[in-house]
């Protein structure tokens, strides 16, 4: 066995923090901690986040780095003070896959939001002038993969994050402090909020069949299609979808179909390589349930059900931003999840996800024809689980 220090140098140590934020977990970084060469976007930065998390993993479990073999819990986030005026922090969030070499940085992370505000503020990337002694501190995050703003209204006890709470997220095991998160402007006016011109299309995928879909571009891309087209009741848990190759595959072929009509790629083989955009969701009219935790649901608890897939598999909860999908597509009438949700005009929904139930208010409007979203916005909590420095060998330098 070679001792050679030239071929076997030892680890590198990062400073890192891990936060839950929503119903996800993430590495988080401040940018000027990162060493030189992963100051930047490329290889070597790609290379670091994917050995800190584990990735990839022939086994799929994550065992050598920091991730949960999840795609809630395969998460790194870079944080810097911001180049935006009338912003405090810019954010920019990977999405590292589990079981191949390459990080997407095609979207951004809404369950993770939370805790952004909570490390700015804690990590002095906040001016010291903005946080109250007690109260609300709003962090102005800019979200630098989709190029928005959202605000995090993080609670100040005596000068500091409070994390402690009793506040309940469904999908999240121990209460917290609650965290307001307002996804502003979701649809930039530019932007087509709907892609193809339609609040719902008929998606042709070739030796699957024809589906009613709306396909909306707001808080992440999403095609939504409704439960009882593709064999589902949407009170489905996680193992009735994700033991079963052949659905997971189906639901691939409709993405890749949904992101081509989209305009998100121009071939069905790019959908590989970009596997956080778009998503694809299910939805279904109230009905009682029983969650993933043993709660029983009431139909008149809830206005719909939705189902999301996250990096090939069905999510436990929903993700944060496919939330800002559904909460403005329930309040512009005629679209699947508004007609699920029992149609008409709402500035708020609450739907069951196979943890429990989610409320989001969405403040929609249409002029001239064109329907635009103020903002969207939930409830979220986040917490500091470990803090210090994240160790991964040399490789990326």
């Amino acid at each position: 066995m070679s001792h050679d220090s030239q071929v076997h140098k030892p680890q590198v140590k990062i400073p890192a923090t891990y936060i839950r934020g929503g119903t996800s977990k993430g590495v988080f970084f401040n940018l000027t901690d990162l060493p030189e060469s992963c100051q930047v976007p490329g290889e070597p930065r790609d290379n670091m986040l994917l050995r800190v998390i584990g990735s990839p993993d022939p086994y799929g479990k994550q065992t050598d780095g920091m991730g949960g073999a999840t795609s809630s819990t395969s998460k790194t986030v870079i944080l810097a003070k911001s180049e935006q005026v009338d912003h405090d922090v810019d954010y920019l969030f990977g999405q590292v896959a589990i079981d191949k070499a390459f990080v997407d940085w095609s979207g951004n992370c809404g369950n993770l939001t939370a805790a952004v505000g909570s490390f700015a503020i804690s990590s002095g990337l906040v001016s010291a002038d903005r946080v109250p002694e007690n109260g609300i501190c709003e962090v102005r995050i800019w979200q630098k993969n989709i190029s928005k703003t959202i605000i995090a209204h993080v609670p100040i006890t005596q000068g500091e994050v409070q994390e402690t709470g009793d506040f309940e997220l469904d999908g999240v095991t121990f209460p917290a402090a609650e965290v307001k998160v307002d996804f502003v402007a979701p649809v930039d006016p530019s932007e087509a909020m709907f892609p193809t011109g339609n609040l719902v299309d008929d998606l042709v995928v070739p030796d699957i069949g024809t589906f009613k879909v709306t396909m909306i571009t707001a808080g992440i891309p999403t095609i939504f299609l409704n439960a009882d087209e593709i064999g589902y009741t949407g009170t489905e848990l996680q193992e009735a979808i994700n033991g079963d190759d052949k659905a997971l595959a189906r639901f691939e072929t409709i993405r890749a179909y949904g992101a081509v009509k989209m305009g998100l790629i121009s071939d069905i083989s790019e959908a590989a390589s970009r596997q956080h955009t778009p998503k694809v969701a299910f939805v279904a009219p109230a009905k009682a349930y029983t969650s993933s935790s043993g709660k029983n649901i009431a139909a008149s608890d809830i206005d719909l059900h939705v189902r999301a897939l996250s990096m090939g598999k069905l999510h436990h909860a929903m993700m944060g931003t496919a939330a800002v999908a559904i909460g403005t597509a329930a309040a512009i009438p005629g679209t699947l999840v508004n007609l699920a949700a029992g149609s008409g005009e709402r500035s708020e929904v609450t739907f069951g996800h196979p943890s429990g139930t989610l409320k989001v208010g969405a403040q929609a409007e249409c002029v001239n024809g064109n329907w635009t979203v103020k903002k969207v916005s939930m409830s979220r909590s986040a917490r500091v689980l470990m803090e210090g420095q994240v160790r991964v060998p040399a490789l990326f330098e």
